[in-house]
């Protein structure tokens, strides 16, 4: 398994010499310290090159999306569009549908802000969505799937749902339901990618747009996130920025139909962006490979936090209030506690040093590499002392 004190050396601008405990692995990873490398980089590639700095920018953009696919199983380089963030992508994806044929979209009650705000003004608009209760989660695919119809543009839905790091089974027979229907899916893996193992299979089939980012898990920082575009998508975004047509822009404008690309990614990419992040990214990529930082070693260190987590929670007479599912194969990379004083939890832990995040009312747990045993255990107890004075 992974040594976390091997690991915290290269971390050293970020957990320096204070003792605080980045209890934050879901949100907001440390970067290791060759992140600034990356950054510095990318100045100096802008002021040696100015203009011309895209050329390297675009191959930091190039071993973005090979890591991507890489990690991605059944996925391809091509088919992964880049952008600043999950819901500059998710727009893009809900504008190439046709809502006037099929008005209607699926969802959950237990997605992201950004996506449950942005259908919720749809929605406001005049689109009907649906939202399906996301407890029990056993049933959940299966209750999704039986809300389709002929009239349904797309679903949406997490693998990994944000408020309790509960895994949503049954997605690959949700993706063939929806296949059935000439339904578009789209799947929210961002609490998966850099965790835990992930393929199209598992994820909704070859026919599934799946996005996700660097935030969090995969020590990217800001401005580093993707869209997975099936190889055989003809989708045409409305929301559409000049890199999707980059290669023909040589052959100026005559008004005729807007055209897109020659990959999938294409019709998908955005306009001008600020490629610091992706030299940063690029190099972090490097760093994990030079480490061992694979996806199996990742997930085996992550099942092993999150579980030493649970119990120490469980022994402290916390168990009834764990959300996270205790088997290993059902559960995120965090652990998620149902209290309802969440938010001055987090308050109080943060003046003990210890970084945790809520959600309503729910607190959260995110380990990271670089954490220790007995770190996770002291996050334990100044929370069971913390918990004891709030009530």
């Amino acid at each position: 398994m992974l040594d976390p004190e091997k690991l915290r050396p290269h971390y050293r601008a970020f957990l320096g010499s204070s003792e605080r405990v980045l209890l934050t692995g879901h949100s907001h990873q440390a970067w290791p310290d060759v992140a600034r490398e990356g950054v510095l980089e990318a100045f100096d590639d802008a002021a040696r090159l100015v203009d011309d700095k895209w050329g390297p920018a675009f191959e930091r953009a190039a071993a973005l999306r090979s890591y991507v696919a890489e990690q991605l199983v059944g996925a391809t380089p091509a088919e992964i569009a880049l952008g600043q963030n999950t819901h500059e992508l998710v727009t893009r994806f809900l504008s190439a549908l046709d809502l006037k044929a099929r008005p209607r979209l699926v969802t959950t009650s237990g997605e992201f802000h950004s996506m449950h705000r942005q259908l919720t003004r749809l929605a406001e608009a005049g689109v009907e969505v649906v939202r399906v209760p996301a407890a029990p989660l056993d049933s959940l695919s299966a209750r999704i799937s039986g809300a389709l119809d002929e009239r349904t543009a797309a679903v949406l839905v997490s693998s990994v749902l944000f408020e309790t790091s509960s895994r949503v089974p049954g997605l690959k027979e949700l993706g063939a339901q929806a296949k059935a229907l000439d339904c578009e899916v789209l799947v929210d893996a961002y609490h998966g990618f850099g965790v835990m193992p992930l393929s199209l299979a598992e994820l909704g089939g070859a026919h599934a747009f799946i996005t996700a980012g660097g935030y969090k898990y995969a020590q990217w920082g800001e401005g580093c996130c993707f869209l997975r575009v099936p190889s055989a998508c003809e989708l045409r975004p409305v929301y559409t920025g000049w890199f999707s047509d980059f290669a023909n822009l040589d052959k100026g404008r005559d008004g005729s139909r807007v055209g897109y690309g020659e990959t999938p990614a294409d019709r998908f990419a955005g306009s001008t962006y600020d490629p610091v992040s992706h030299y940063r990214a690029a190099r972090v990529i490097r760093f994990f490979a030079e480490h061992g930082l694979d996806v199996a070693a990742l997930r085996e260190l992550s099942l092993h936090q999150t579980g030493l987590l649970m119990s120490g929670l469980r022994a402290a007479g916390f168990g009834e209030q764990l959300l996270t599912p205790e088997a290993p194969a059902a559960r995120g990379g965090f652990v998620a506690l149902r209290t309802p004083h969440a938010a001055a939890a987090t308050r109080a832990l943060r003046e003990r040093g210890i970084y945790v995040d809520s959600r309503g009312d729910v607190l959260r747990f995110g380990p990271a590499p670089y954490l220790r045993d007995h770190e996770l255990e002291r996050g334990i107890a100044e929370y069971v002392s913390c918990a004891g004075q709030l009530g």
